[in-house]
């Protein structure tokens, strides 16, 4: 018994102490699951307190329409009681609309059937409220199957913020295209630059520049409007201004529409990180900077060459530039002048070098020309008379940038021409009243200015009339009376207006009613005046008048002359045709058989006829080609065969003078267009002028030769030749006596009448002569 007894204690604590295990278990357990349910309150309480704080409530659409949503919802809605189903959002005192409250049940149905999730604006009615509506199908965990959460926000704030966003937007938007179409329109090149450099934007007058069809193939094909790259290049200053965020400028030449212009590019870094540049065309300005500069430069050496000194200074009263006259007119040093004096101190070194007039109060009359810088009625004028007799103009002129510019003009010879003008003056005046001819000076409006007593004598004017210094036209018709022809005074007018008016020197002649004649003349003055003389001529108009008559009468003398010479010559003819033809049959022997010496003397006849004969022709050539051309008959000539026609026929005179004749034709004498006759005419005259030049046993040259141009005739002799006045009279028709073979004093015809021909065939006829070295005569005929 006291086993079992023990047995059982046994199992009975196990039991036990497992019961006591089991139930610390559960306590534990318990415990646990008290503290988990506490924790979870907690949080949901927090998560209550979020949801109910945030600025969206959550809706549960079931699967059968129901809804789940909290009342704060439900007064966003302006639903009271809270709505059961989603038909119920369209209320009669509140709600969605009809409209909305389809809408929503469509999206709704869209999200339960494809899981589509959607948004949506509404706004409650009777409710300024804007509300957001974002709906996707329910997840298990909220054991909704089949249904759909609608998440909503209140948006009022953030509409209000959207609008306010959206006005500015616009606003933003307009400026935009404002500054887009100011851009596109600037006459500039503007370009933009991502924050790689690259041009992302650039404006029509870019596009221009680079000859591009469009700005997308400009951005596609990166041209840039400055050629060259790395330093110095179009995107060195780019680079600087996007990594430093500092404006960079930079000057830089282009090539704009093939012209090669230079630039002035402004890189400009934004916020983005990008770059916005624009190029300024300066060439007009850098031409126009050069062009001041070449000006300024040219004007200085201009200056420089002045008789006049020149100096200016700079606003702060310091020297700025000086031409070499001033620095020579008062003894300036180029050293000293370098340093920039001030104005107080050239006037000092001025006063030093004796160049300024002697003045008690030289700081009060400096402080004076110190007042010039601010002068405002325009230039000073001063005269300065300085120590030993100079004389100085100086002009002040105040420079708009405040500065002053001094001229100092020496006036001394213009003073001492002035003094030497006034004595001329009275010179002049005691001159015009003592000269012989009568003088008046007119002005450029024909009104009488000066005139002399001669003048005033001439005429007859009254001093007073003189005086009121009257007209050309009414002097004119004061002078008429003294005339012959009292309408010829209109000439006075024509010549003094052709000298003040036209510029033009004229004269005439008037005849006074007393018989004296006047020869007028009209100079134009260089001052615009004109000078009118009146030269009484009346002797000479005798003279002349009586040296007319007598040419007249030496004239009809010279013509009776002529005409008797011609008649004679033709009377000539006949006995000398006669004298030949006897003493021809004397010779064939018609009358008997002659003597030895009886032949001689007829030959002498002959030759005397012959000769005779020749100076008949010879005169009645001269006299019948007197005054005039001789009549010519042009004809195609060979040259060659005229002068070997006309050799022969002198070549018996030169025989019985026992002379060496030399005949030189080359083959370049060729032909020309001329009077075969009056050619061969021309050689035998000048071949008769040799042989009787040339002394028995001498000898005489025939030289003929030519050009492409003209052809040439020479002959010469060696005889005893002929003096310096024998030769300026050669060509003078019966001016050169010559010497005959028989010792008589022949006429001298040949030498002109040859001139005659020769100048009728356009030609030229040249002597060169001298005592003891024979002639030689040279023609030239021109070939057309």
């Amino acid at each position: 018994m006291i086993g079992l007894s023990a047995s059982a204690a046994a199992i009975a604590g196990c039991v036990l102490a497992v019961f006591v295990i089991a139930a610390a278990w559960l306590l534990y357990l318990g415990l646990r699951a008290r503290r988990d349910a506490a924790a979870t309150l907690a949080a949901n309480a927090r998560l209550e307190a979020l949801i109910g704080s945030a600025p969206a409530l959550a809706m549960i659409v079931r699967a059968d329409g129901r809804l789940e949503l909290p009342d704060r919802l439900a007064d966003w809605l302006g639903i009271s009681p809270p709505p059961r189903y989603l038909d119920d959002l369209a209320g009669r005192d509140g709600g969605l609309t009809a409209e909305d409250s389809r809408a929503i049940a469509d999206d709704v149905a869209a999200a339960q059937k494809a899981g589509r999730p959607f948004a949506r604006a509404i706004r409650a009615r009777g409710s300024s409220r804007a509300l957001m509506i974002r709906g996707t199908r329910a997840p298990r965990d909220l054991q909704a199957p089949g249904g759909v959460v609608l998440w909503v926000f209140d948006a009022t704030e953030s509409e209000a913020e959207i609008a306010r966003l959206g006005e500015e937007g616009a606003e933003a938007l307009a400026a935009f295209d404002a500054l887009t179409g100011l851009i596109e329109a600037a006459p500039l090149p503007m370009w933009y630059r991502g924050p790689d450099l690259r041009l992302a934007m650039v404006n029509s007058a870019y596009v221009d520049a680079v000859e591009a069809p469009d700005a997308a193939d400009v951005i596609r094909r990166g041209v840039e409007l400055v050629e060259g790259s790395g330093v110095g290049g179009p995107l060195a200053s780019a680079v600087i201004a996007r990594d430093t965020g500092k404006p960079q400028m930079q000057t830089m030449p282009a090539t704009i529409r093939t012209m090669r212009r230079m630039l002035r590019v402004y890189d400009v870094p934004l916020p983005t990180g990008g770059v916005a540049g624009f190029a300024v065309d300066i060439e007009d300005l850098e031409q126009a900077r050069s062009g001041i500069k070449r000006f300024g430069d040219a004007q200085r050496a201009m200056l420089d060459r002045l008789s006049a000194g020149v100096v200016q200074f700079a606003p702060d009263r310091t020297l700025a530039f000086c031409n070499q006259p001033f620095r020579r007119l008062f003894a300036m040093k180029s050293e000293w002048l370098a340093d920039r004096p001030e104005f107080d101190r050239v006037l000092e070194r001025m006063r030093e070098a004796n160049r300024l007039p002697e003045v008690r109060d030289f700081p009060g009359w400096k402080a004076e020309r110190r007042d010039w810088f601010l002068e405002a009625s325009g230039a000073i004028e001063e005269q300065w008379h300085l120590p030993g007799g100079v004389h100085l103009r100086v002009v002040a002129q105040p420079l708009p940038d405040g500065g002053l510019l001094l001229i100092f003009e020496d006036r001394t010879e213009q003073v001492q021409l002035a003094s030497a003008r006034d004595t001329l003056l009275r010179v002049r005046t005691a001159t015009f009243d003592n000269l012989y001819e009568a003088l008046g000076v007119f002005a450029a409006d024909g009104r009488l200015q000066l005139w002399n007593n001669k003048f005033r004598a001439l005429w007859g004017f009254d001093e007073a009339f003189l005086t009121g210094h009257p007209g050309v036209d009414t002097l004119a018709d004061a002078a008429a009376r003294q005339l012959a022809k009292p309408a010829r005074a209109s000439l006075i007018g024509d010549l003094v207006r052709a000298a003040t008016v036209e510029r033009q020197q004229r004269g005439g002649e008037l005849e006074f009613a007393d018989g004296r004649f006047f020869e007028l003349a009209a100079v134009p003055l260089p001052d615009g005046n004109g000078l009118f003389t009146m030269l009484d001529i009346s002797d000479s108009r005798r003279i002349e008048r009586a040296l007319r008559d007598r040419n007249e009468a030496l004239e009809a003398a010279d013509r009776i002359k002529t005409a008797f010479v011609a008649n004679m010559s033709y009377e000539l003819r006949t006995p000398i045709t006669s004298i030949s033809g006897f003493a021809e049959m004397l010779a064939e022997g018609y009358a008997g058989k002659l003597s030895k010496d009886a032949h001689g003397y007829v030959g002498a006849i002959l030759e005397s006829v012959e000769r005779l004969g020749f100076f008949v022709d010879e005169v009645l050539d001269l006299t019948q080609n007197e005054g005039r051309t001789p009549a010519l008959e042009m004809l195609e000539v060979d040259l060659d065969v005229v002068a070997r026609e006309a050799a022969e026929t002198i070549r018996p005179l030169t025989a019985r003078k026992k002379l060496d004749f030399a005949v030189e034709i080359l083959p370049s004498t060729g032909g020309m267009k001329g009077d075969a006759k009056r050619l061969r005419q021309v050689i035998e005259h000048l071949l008769r002028h040799a042989v009787s030049g040339a002394e028995e046993g001498g000898r005489i040259l025939l030289h003929v030769d030519g050009t492409a141009a003209a052809a040439r005739i020479v002959v010469s002799d060696d005889g005893a030749g002929m003096t310096p006045q024998a030769v300026a009279h050669a060509f003078d028709r019966f001016a050169e006596p010559g010497v005959t073979r028989g010792g008589e004093r022949s006429l001298g015809l040949g030498l002109p009448l040859a001139k005659q021909f020769v100048e009728a065939h356009g030609g030229t006829i040249e002597l060169v002569s001298e005592p003891g070295e024979g002639t030689l005569i040279t023609v030239r005929l021109r070939r057309r």
